[in-house]
């Protein structure tokens, strides 16, 4: 470099992303899944032998076999596919809304602190409140459609993505910010190519975590002021003492918990690998 002439700096657009290498980090499924089945299949059939033997009544503890008949004739008949997708309808949308509430605030409260000083004590303070308390209210505000049953599973999914968001664009490296400032980035391009990178993996993380929750407070909010969707048919089957019926919803809740995760793992993996790989 000649004397008096000013250095060259490296736009941030030219720092190298991670090598392909670090994709293989991320989990890929194998025997554990074999092994999981298997493991399925065992519970499975020490229930059976257990109630058997027992005699356990049906009403009581039913056995798998029982369940099992009762879930094949009230999805064959549709019951249970319409009260699937009332609740399938309402963890979507309320995962959605949480979701994009949750990431969007985090990101305004990890960028401004005085953002942060202001709104995150009622952010805690909304999460400390009993969801099933607020359900007869928000019936009573909204009827007894679909809106409440939204609302409440997205005031349930809000608050992981809420703070995986703040924690990832925070949960930076000191010298790689000191980098960017000296080569004169801008916030934008410190947000766009530092923070964001950096908070991807805790922003996913909380995405599967408020996936779960969307099930649970589409559920919950069902069992106040509804009479459609699984949580209503719970509620239903424990008036009528059909206790098969309400193990078969039992069965669907989990296999739609199991699905709906790996579809959130799935799309991480697609992210995170094409990040890697770009």
């Amino acid at each position: 470099m000649k004397t008096g002439q000013a250095p060259e700096l490296v736009t941030p657009l030219a720092i190298p992303r991670p090598t392909v290498a670090a994709a293989r980090r991320i989990p890929r499924p194998g025997k554990e899944i074999v092994l999981s089945c298997l493991l399925l299949l065992l519970l499975i059939m020490g229930w059976e032998i257990i109630v058997r033997l027992r005699g356990i009544p049906p009403l009581i503890v039913p056995a798998p076999t029982v369940v099992w008949e009762s879930l094949l004739t009230h999805t064959r008949s549709g019951f249970l596919i319409r009260h699937l997708g009332v609740t399938l309808a309402e963890i979507l949308l309320g995962f959605a809304a949480g979701g994009l509430f949750g990431i969007g605030l985090g990101m305004g409260v990890a960028l401004s602190p005085l953002l942060r000083g202001v709104l995150h004590p009622y952010v805690i303070a909304s999460q400390a409140m009993p969801k099933l308390a607020l359900a007869p209210i928000f019936v009573m505000w909204f009827g007894f459609g679909l809106l409440p049953k939204v609302i409440i599973t997205a005031l349930i999914a809000f608050f992981p993505l809420f703070e995986n968001t703040v924690t990832g664009l925070n949960e930076v490296d000191r010298d790689a910010r000191e980098l960017f400032r000296a080569l004169g980035a801008s916030p934008w391009q410190t947000l766009r190519w530092l923070r964001l990178p950096n908070a991807a993996p805790y922003i996913v993380a909380g995405l599967r975590v408020a996936m779960v929750l969307s099930i649970v407070g589409a559920v919950v909010a069902e069992y106040v002021g509804a009479n459609r969707g699984l949580g209503a048919l719970i509620i239903s089957s424990q008036g009528m003492l059909d206790t098969p019926l309400m193990f078969a919803v039992f069965v669907v809740l989990l296999v739609l918990g199991v699905v709906l995760y790996q579809v959130v793992v799935l799309l991480e993996r697609a992210c995170l690998a094409r990040r890697y790989r770009a």
